[in-house]
């Protein structure tokens, strides 16, 4: 099992959905930062569930626990382990769910391959687990911060309605009628990042955008992944798709940004761009289709807490692991 992300840069996650702890060790970070615990609690917060109508109504306060690999405020170059802890549980909820599969998730799979599962809220599976990645993730932004990289990102599309503030305001609606249905809807994430200095990335299997993308698509019901101009680029013509080189104030820039801040897998200095897709939660309360582990097929509505949409709190998931990329990638091409 996979539980270790990055090269120089590497974070190892732990726990499940209802287990006592949920945590992670980042080995490789920078000594002598000063460590922003206010920034990242404030980034667990945007992770979250809120009041809004795309929540679920299960409620952690999610306070990180530092046990390693800082002193007196700065991190020490030692492994940096933490823990946030589960307080919020209701295994109950899911006792129905032991002997079952639900519909694309990942019940069935980790039992052909496992052969043994924690069911509770999807265990490890569980979207609960990216709090260490959002832990982790801040953390790293507040290093490129330093460095004056910018990272933004924000919902640009809940199902196939386009917002235009990056706000929940407009979907609203949708999100009630998904909700009275005992439905979920899927959306997209846009993310820029500014500041990117020329050159990172490598040239051939360590692309900055197949870096990005693998990181993305790590991500629990991310399904899709673009940079720049992306699956609309693939439409056009070379002459229009092109990225014109100019004289700006003495610098080589390009007149536009089809290819969202890279080219051949190296940053070139732009501003990064990319869409992240996300499949709409599989958890409904809708009666679906569902095997049991004896191989039976059986009818079942899943109860228990989620989301109608993902999309709203995956924002500070997808900042977080384009932060560990982009960070470890500064280490490897030794700006830092």
């Amino acid at each position: 099992m996979s539980n270790t992300f990055g090269t120089i840069l590497r974070l190892t996650t732990f726990g499940e959905s209802h287990g006592p702890v949920i945590g992670g060790v980042l080995d490789g970070f920078p000594s002598g930062v000063v460590v922003d615990t206010v920034g990242i609690q404030r980034a667990l917060e945007r992770r979250r569930p809120s009041n809004d109508i795309a929540s679920t109504a299960r409620h952690e306060q999610d306070t990180v626990q530092f046990l390693s690999g800082i002193f007196e405020g700065k991190t020490t170059g030692a492994p940096i382990a933490f823990v946030v802890a589960n307080n919020n549980q209701r295994p109950a909820d899911y006792e129905a769910l032991r002997e079952l599969c639900r519909p694309s998730h990942a019940d069935y799979v980790y039992n052909q391959k496992y052969g043994h599962r924690d069911h509770r809220g999807g265990g490890r599976q569980s979207a609960r687990v990216t709090v260490p990645r959002v832990v982790a993730g801040a953390m790293a932004q507040q290093v490129l911060q330093e460095h004056g990289i910018g990272i933004h990102a924000y919902v640009s599309q809940i199902g196939t309605q386009v917002l235009t503030d990056g706000g929940l305001d407009e979907a609203a609606p949708l999100l009630e009628n998904v909700r009275r249905a005992g439905d979920s809807i899927g959306g997209c994430i846009t993310c820029t990042v500014t500041g990117c200095p020329v050159g990172l990335g490598e040239p051939e299997f360590d692309k900055l955008h197949a870096r990005l993308g693998a990181a993305m698509l790590s991500i629990n019901a991310v399904r899709a992944f673009e940079v720049g101009s992306g699956f609309a680029g693939c439409q056009q013509r070379g002459s229009d798709q092109n990225d014109a080189y100019v004289l700006s104030d003495g610098q080589v820039r390009t007149l536009t940004n089809h290819s969202g801040g890279i080219q051949g897998g190296i940053s070139n200095g732009e501003e990064i761009c990319f869409r992240v897709g996300f499949k709409p939660i599989a958890s409904i309360s809708q009666p679906q289709q569902m095997a049991t582990v004896g191989g039976e097929v059986v009818s079942h509505a899943i109860t228990g807490r989620h989301d109608v949409c993902a999309v709203p709190r995956a924002v500070p998931i997808v900042e977080a692991m384009t932060a560990l990329t982009l960070l470890d990638h500064m280490l490897l091409a030794r700006k830092l």
